[in-house]
């Protein structure tokens, strides 16, 4: 976790990155080659003083804006995306980020990676923090925010915001499925218990779990009640359907269920 900064640091990091960024109108690339830090780490630094994002304003904005993306039909890939976004994802002024922990989740890159390309038809930025710990996957465009923000996704804040599950996500089961499948690979957790294993879907967006746990219930399963921001699976036979009839993309799921027996 990083160090909190004292008053006088927080006051002399914010004055120098609103020199960068908005007098000076410089890009968030450009002021990490100035401060010697990663692309990702000047964005994580902005967000913890509150200064937005503007990069519809820089000056090689339009470069970075893809004119050859795709916005694709409601599909089970979208709905999957949203999960992810929502699970790890943030919202900013033209640009969307999913953050993946290089440590832990390093071997799910690349299915975030081709599953972004198939649904957009662009490859993701990428940029690290400077420790190299977190992987930032990003695609530049105000007109993709404006596309999903009509399809329902909201996280810019998703704590402050409690967002939600869009509507759309509950008109087929296998939109279900598929929101499921990329909610739990980037927010969800399966470990033992005493007497068992446990599955549970992790986020601090009560309306978020709300709708996670309808969603379970209405494809027959039987989760717990929102507790200490979880939804949990228990009993044996949800978790067996589950690893048969939706499935982990994020590898350390995938070996974590067959460590504890889940997939046979």
């Amino acid at each position: 976790m990083a160090r909190r900064w004292t008053i006088e640091e927080e006051r002399e990091k914010r004055g120098e990155l609103i020199e960068f960024y908005v007098n000076q109108n410089k890009t968030i690339a450009e002021i990490g080659k100035i401060l010697g830090i990663a692309e990702g780490g000047v964005f994580d630094r902005m967000k913890r003083l509150n200064i937005p994002t503007t990069p519809e304003k820089k000056l090689h904005y339009l470069n970075r804006k893809w004119s050859n993306i795709n916005f694709p039909d409601f599909s089970n890939k979208l709905a999957e995306f949203f999960g992810i976004v929502l699970g790890d994802g943030h919202l900013s002024l033209g640009q969307v980020w999913i953050y993946i922990n290089n440590n832990t989740d390093r071997n799910y890159n690349p299915y975030v990676k081709e599953l972004i390309k198939s649904l957009f038809s662009v490859k993701p930025g990428v940029s690290y923090r400077k420790d190299q710990d977190m992987m930032n996957l990003f695609l530049s465009s105000v007109d993709l925010l404006k596309f999903l923000r009509k399809r329902g996704l909201f996280a810019s804040n998703k704590v402050r915001d409690q967002v939600d599950v869009p509507s759309w996500i509950f008109t087929k089961d296998s939109y279900k499925k598929s929101f499921l499948r990329g909610f739990f690979d980037t927010d969800g957790s399966v470990y033992k218990l005493r007497f068992g294993v446990q599955m549970g879907f992790c986020n601090r967006s009560i309306p978020l779990l709300r709708s996670t746990r309808k969603i379970l219930l209405d494809l027959e399963y039987h989760p717990s009640n929102v507790s200490i921001y979880k939804v949990y699976l228990t009993r044996k036979p949800d978790l067996y359907r589950y690893a048969k009839e939706i499935g982990f993309g994020n590898p350390k799921h995938l070996e974590r269920a067959k460590k504890f027996g889940i997939i046979h």
